[in-house]
Formats: structure tokens, C-alpha cells, sequence
């Protein structure tokens, strides 16, 4: 696969930026130009932003997502943390000196509001603003990609293009038999200039351009990929890991945010979906990745395991996408713990054989609550009355045949269906092991630490089987 920051899907023409000037004249050009200009030389070192925002970053992956306030304190504390004792001993000497410069009278303004001003942040309770959420993700993106091991996984596989949907930059010659359309016109006519300049001859106009002259711009496979993630947001997810400071969920939520700007840079023409489930599914928007949090244990029971909310939910999202590619991945801490009762009959029959068992289903308060505090909107369309039972290292035999059934269904749909478990305990990746075989899918047992290593590996892999594929079929 060739070289994605070539294809021609991710330019973009210098024409489509003329109207953003067309209504200021030139004397106010040149005023906004001196302004940049000004705010530059006062813009505070690279070095320090980074920090900062590797800073908020950390902050905004923690399970309960800091106020402004809490978010100033842990920038400030980030910030002494990082600076050397020669740093500090210079500050002290050039206040006591009266020689302040400008980083030091910068100094008394809070973090939050210089990082607010930038355009970093915003004065809201998600206070990541569109460029916080891509830079920051972009910082956390290119720290993942260092920690892979260098040259297991590149952006350029190949360089045998063959014919494809995407034009490229690079071109190469032309064979008789190709589209005519794809033909390089500029590269041509210098073959031929330099072709008829050979030997100290004349140049004349009109050109004398022959076939050997002819180059053609090179293409690239177009392969779309349609991938939901379901990220379990069962209350065990909360739970800190073993192999760092993070706990599973914030290790996902990093996983996910880098994974998703590795889509959108790489490869604008695939589609990355994410859903969010417990005892319920819910569509997550990209920007509210680093707001995703567990449910909380209570009354509601929607922190329950239901895998089958996630394939649902997850499959109605696919079917709509045109991609022909189609793949869920589910992201889980452990075993699937409720499902859909879709017959009264179904709920009568359990009941008679264990008494004591627990039904749910979401009042409005509950959805509403959800909705407001979690900005996520509960799908009740894939099934409202929910099936509750939590076996300890075991599944319910009733959920985990309802599960697995669900699962076939997905993949009849020519739907693939992989699992990642992020869990300690190897003894939990016996049942998925299970619905996997049933469904010809891979799953993975990995330590939660590497989690956002697995995701990115796992989708550059994938789409690297799928190009060739479609190679081969051409």
C-alpha cells in the first residue's frame, strides 16, 4: 500500500480557503498580520506548551473528568514537577534582579486561561476544544507510535501500486492499453523537451511528443473499512491495572482517542464508529472519548455486561455505512453479565426455573440522567427489557447462548467480529474464545497497559489484509 499522506483524498486545494478572506479588505489583512505577528513573539516556548498540554492531556483521560479549577492546580503542579533546579534558580535570580521577562510575567496568569486564549481550551465542563482534542490526541497518537518497535509496522508497504481508485502524486510509464485519463501531462512534455534537447538539439514549438514520452499518474487500491469499537463501560472497568497508573477504562480511552486520529490522518475514506455499552448501548461522539465513564453501581443496573447491546447497536450502525469491509471490535473487561429478553414467554420461563432472578428496564429519569451526564443516548430500539445475572468467573448458561446466537447473526451479515480482552485474568478469555469460534473471528488476551498498542497494530494490520486482498481479486 502506498504512502496514505500521497493520496490524493487527503489534499486539500488551495481554492477551497479564498472565502475565508473575501469580505476583509487589504488594510485589514495587514492589521491581522501584525497582530499574529505580535501575539507570536509573545507566545510562550514550545518546549512549555508541550508540557502543558501532555499535562491536560493526562487529566483529560482520568475517569472523572477534572473542573477548570482541578485542571489548573494539576497543570501547575505538572509544571514546578518538570522544571530543573537551574531553571528554578534562574527565575529566582532575574526576580530578584527585577530583570522579569515575558514568560515570567506570563507567569501570573493561569495556565487554564493562557491555554484558553491559545484556543486549546474552553470554558465548559468538556473543556477540550476541537484543536485541544486533535493536538493533545495527536501528541498522545505519536507517543503510541514510538512505543511500537520500529519497522514491524510502517505506512508504506509497498510500492507496487497496481491499479486502484485513488490517484496519486508519484507516476510511472505509460502502457499502452491504460486509462488515458490518468496520463501526467506536465511530466510528459518535460520527456519530451528533454528527449529532443539531447545532443545540443534545437527546441521546437510545436513539440514533437511521442508515446515513449508518456507518463501516467500511479493509483492506489481504494479499500474501505468500516470499524465499530464497543467499549465495555461495565463498573469493573474503573478497576486500576496492574502494569501502571491508569485504570482499564482511561488506558481504553487512550486507545481509542489516538486510534481515532490515526483514521483521520491516514485514512480520511474509512469510517471509525464508537459505542459505548453496559447493561445498554449507546453511540459515542469522537470528541467525547475523553469523557467516557464507567456506570456507576446503584439502582440503574446499567453497569452490567451486555454484549449483545453492543452487536445490535453496533451492527445497525454498519448496515447504514456503504463500506464493503465490515467490522465490529469488542473491548471488554469480562464476561457478558445480562441480554435482552425479547418474549414475555422467555422471561416467565427463567423465572419459573430461578425464582430469584433480576429484570431491568430503564426508566425516562434514567435515560435522561445518562443523556445529561454522560452526553450518551441509551438505544432502547435493540431491546428494553434486559436480563440481569453476574456469576463469579462463570457465564450464565441463558445469557451466554442468547450472546453467541447474537453473535452468528452479526456475522451473517458478512460482519467480522474480533474481541480484545483487557483483563488480568486469564480465566475470562475461556467464553470468548468460544463465541469467537462460533463466529471464525480472533480474540486477544492482552495486558491493559498495551492496549492502545494492540488497537493501532491491530487496525494498520487489518488494513493492510484487506488492500491486499483486494489486490489479488483485481
Amino acid at each position: 500500500m502506498a504512502s496514505p499522506s500521497n493520496s490524493s483524498s487527503s489534499k486539500v486545494t488551495a481554492g477551497s480557503k479564498k472565502y475565508v478572506y473575501f469580505a476583509l479588505d487589504q488594510d485589514q489583512q495587514q492589521q491581522q498580520q501584525q497582530q499574529q505577528q505580535g501575539q507570536q513573539s509573545r507566545d510562550m516556548p514550545r518546549d512549555v506548551l508541550d508540557r502543558l498540554l501532555k499535562a491536560a492531556g493526562r487529566e483529560a483521560l482520568r475517569e472523572k473528568t477534572p473542573t477548570l479549577q482541578e485542571l489548573e492546580q494539576a497543570l501547575q503542579s505538572a509544571m514546578a514537577s518538570s522544571m530543573s533546579e537551574e531553571e528554578k534558580e534562574r527565575k529566582q535570580q532575574r526576580q530578584a534582579a527585577g530583570k522579569e521577562t515575558q514568560d515570567d510575567a506570563e507567569d501570573g496568569m493561569p495556565l487554564v486561561k493562557q491555554l484558553v486564549q491559545k484556543g486549546y481550551l474552553k470554558d465548559s465542563p468538556k473543556w477540550l476544544s476541537s484543536k485541544g482534542f486533535a493536538d493533545i490526541g495527536g501528541k498522545i497518537l505519536q507517543d503510541v507510535m514510538k512505543a511500537l518497535k520500529a519497522g514491524d509496522y510502517g505506512m508504506h508497504e509497498t510500492r507496487d501500486y497496481g491499479s486502484g481508485s485513488l490517484v496519486l502524486d508519484t507516476s510511472k510509464k505509460y502502457e499502452p492499453g491504460d486509462d488515458i485519463r490518468l496520463l501526467n501531462v506536465p511530466k510528459s512534455l518535460l520527456n519530451t523537451i528533454q528527449r529532443s534537447s539531447k545532443g545540443g538539439k534545437e527546441i521546437k514549438v510545436p513539440l514533437q511528443i511521442d508515446v515513449e514520452d508518456f507518463e501516467e499518474y500511479e493509483t492506489m487500491q481504494d479499500v474501505r473499512v468500516a470499524v465499530v469499537y464497543c467499549i465495555d463501560l461495565s463498573s469493573t472497568m474503573r478497576y486500576s491495572t496492574m502494569f501502571g497508573d491508569m485504570s482499564r477504562m482511561e488506558a481504553a480511552k487512550r486507545a481509542l482517542w489516538s486510534l481515532y486520529l490515526l483514521n483521520k490522518k491516514f485514512f480520511p475514506s474509512d469510517s471509525v464508529y464508537i459505542v459505548g455499552f453496559g447493561a445498554l448501548a449507546s453511540k459515542v461522539l469522537p470528541q467525547d472519548i475523553p469523557y467516557l465513564k464507567t456506570f456507576e453501581p446503584g439502582s440503574d443496573f446499567l453497569h452490567y455486561t451486555n454484549y449483545q447491546a453492543a452487536f445490535r447497536l453496533a451492527s445497525r450502525i454498519l448496515q447504514k455505512d456503504g463500506a464493503e469491509n465490515r467490522r465490529i471490535v469488542l473491548v471488554t473487561d469480562g464476561h457478558p453479565s445480562a441480554c435482552f429478553i425479547d418474549d414475555k414467554g422467555e422471561q416467565s420461563k427463567i423465572l419459573s426455573q430461578r425464582p430469584y432472578s433480576h429484570f431491568y428496564t430503564p426508566d425516562k429519569a434514567t435515560i435522561d440522567t445518562v443523556k445529561e451526564n454522560q452526553s450518551m443516548d441509551l438505544d432502547i430500539a435493540s431491546g428494553e427489557l434486559v436480563y440481569l445475572c453476574y456469576r463469579y468467573r462463570q457465564v450464565d448458561q441463558y445469557i451466554g447462548d442468547r450472546t453467541i446466537t447474537e453473535a452468528k447473526k452479526v456475522r451473517a451479515k458478512n460482519i467480522e467480529i474480533d474481541t480484545i480482552m483487557i483483563s488480568e485474568e486469564d480465566s475470562l478469555l475461556g467464553y470468548v474464545n468460544e463465541m469467537e469460534r462460533y463466529v471464525k473471528g480472533r480474540s486477544y488476551y492482552i495486558n491493559p497497559a498495551d492496549i492502545d498498542k494492540v488497537l493501532l497494530t491491530d487496525y494498520l494490520s487489518n488494513k493492510k489484509q484487506q488492500t491486499l486482498r483486494a489486490r489479488s481479486s483485481v
